[in-house]
């Protein structure tokens, strides 16, 4: 029996010593499959008239340098380990005053921006009291009924135009 024993412990040390000199030998390369991350993107467009519009989607990133080459245009304000936020100054007026966009006077005579036409509609932005009284009637008539904005450059040439017509800032 104890011969027995013996030849056995001899055969695991036997074993355990070629399996270990096996596998120093020929190391098996241990490949990690990884998952592609996946992080929520938001990303913020700021346009000329301070509204700010969001597009947030799931991406599954595969390789980190692909990843930050698509948005190599955009700056990164924050991110973590849920989402990823980019952000870029737009060079045009956002596409809610296009599409429903309208300059007119508040009731208080400020210069401001409407969402629809400006009888029954909500204040976007303000810019100046204008002194109404100083318009040409067609001016009032129409700052009245809404003048609608459509593009970049009319937004600019329409405050230009009402400039003159601005109240003095008082200084405190």
């Amino acid at each position: 029996m104890k011969v027995w024993i013996a030849i056995l412990t001899v055969l695991l040390s036997v074993g355990v010593t070629v399996s270990g000199e096996v596998e120093g030998a020929h190391p098996v390369k241990q490949q990690q499959m990884t998952e592609p991350l996946e992080r929520k993107v938001i990303l913020q467009r700021v346009y000329v008239d301070g509204e700010m519009s969001e597009e947030i989607y799931l991406e599954k990133i595969l390789a980190m340098e692909d990843f930050w080459a698509n948005y190599q245009d955009w700056q990164l304000i924050d991110q973590n380990e849920e989402r990823i936020i980019f952000q870029r100054k737009e060079n045009d007026i956002s596409p809610l005053l296009k599409a429903n966009g309208f300059f007119g006077v508040s009731g208080d005579g400020t210069l401001s921006i409407f969402n629809g036409r400006p009888q029954d509609s909500q204040i976007i932005q303000s810019f100046f009291q204008i002194d109404v009284k100083k318009l040409e009637s067609y001016k009032q008539q129409e700052l009245r009924k809404g003048i609608p904005i459509l593009n970049k450059s009319r937004y600019e040439q329409m405050i230009e135009a009402y400039k003159p017509y601005s109240f003095p800032k008082i200084e405190k």
